[in-house]
């Protein structure tokens, strides 16, 4: 008998992932400013899409940075 996989979901329950709020989308971001996989996150594979469209649309509109400072 084999169990399928549980599903995950995104720490603190995200229902929204909106690319104009910096501080949630920071987050999911890394210091080097690399999106954190989803086997970390712990996000669906729908939700890290969602996640990783917002965290684009931020960095383009200039909400989020590309890479940090320490890094330049």
């Amino acid at each position: 008998m084999t169990r399928g996989r549980k599903q995950k979901r995104i720490p603190g329950r995200i229902k929204n992932i909106d690319y104009k709020d910096p501080k949630q989308l920071r987050r999911f971001v890394t210091e080097r400013g690399k999106i954190v996989p989803s086997r970390i996150s712990g996000a669906s594979a729908l939700c890290q899409r969602r996640l990783a469209k917002a965290v684009k649309r931020a960095r383009h509109v200039g909400l989020l940075p590309f890479i940090e400072e320490t890094y330049k």
